[in-house]
């Protein structure tokens, strides 16, 4: 028993021996490491050279001309004059009150149109022709154009029909109101100037027939869009 102590603690001199061998060698490889690496200095690159500055223009007076112009604090100090803009133009004048719309007729294949201004007495009005501020272009059974201020304008017939004339005798008229008595028929030939179409007019109260033929003339109709329309032509 005794001898097997005496070789474990053999054994275990022998392996702290041999532990604190490697640990002095160690430390030695340490301590060497660390001498060698103090004795070594580093080697620095040369440092690259530095860039030329550039150049600096020498100093002009006009190079100022901004600032003695201008104060950042006050940005109204400006040289520049700043013209007022120039005025709107004037608006357009108001448009006159359309003539007043009295009837049409047709005379020679020519729509004419009866109208008048404010109190103005009745005209004739054929396209073309002006009235007042106004020159008419068209007028038609349903509607009718004219020109204003190089401006077209179309109105309906209803809409210019002038009624204060029927309301103003409607008021006036009396109580009871008499039929004027009917307007006898004569034989009345041709009427008026003969026109450019070779025509010439019916009196209204004439009492020939269609067909009739006097000095010459023959008594015809034709239809229009504004009805039937008479007149004389020379018979053949």
């Amino acid at each position: 028993m005794n001898r097997k102590l005496i070789v474990l603690n053999l054994l275990l001199a022998g392996l702290l021996i041999w532990a604190g061998v490697q640990w002095r060698n160690q430390v030695q490889a340490a301590r060497a490491r660390e001498s060698k690496m103090m004795a070594d200095k580093p080697k620095l690159a040369p440092p690259s050279p530095l860039p030329a500055l550039p150049a600096q223009p020498p100093v002009q007076a006009t190079g100022y001309n901004t600032v003695a112009q201008k104060l950042l604090l006050h940005p109204t100090r400006n040289p520049d004059i700043i013209e007022d803009p120039p005025p709107p133009p004037p608006p357009p004048p108001p448009m006159p009150p359309l003539p007043k719309y009295h009837g049409s007729m047709n005379l020679d294949g020519v729509a004419t149109a009866v109208l008048s201004i404010g109190a103005d007495r009745f005209q004739e009005i054929k396209p073309g022709e002006t009235i007042g501020q106004f020159k008419l272009i068209d007028v038609n059974t349903r509607d009718i154009t004219f020109e204003w201020n190089h401006q077209q304008v179309r109105k309906t017939l209803d809409e210019l029909l002038d009624r204060t004339v029927v309301d103003t005798a409607a008021n006036n008229a009396p109580a009871a109101v008499q039929a004027p008595a009917p307007v006898a028929k004569t034989q009345v030939g041709p009427v008026g100037d003969t026109s450019v179409f070779g025509r010439r007019a019916c009196d209204p109260n004439d009492s020939y027939p269609e067909g009739a033929v006097v000095d010459g003339w023959k008594k015809t109709s034709s239809t229009t869009p504004f009805g039937r329309a008479c007149f004389w032509e020379r018979s053949k």
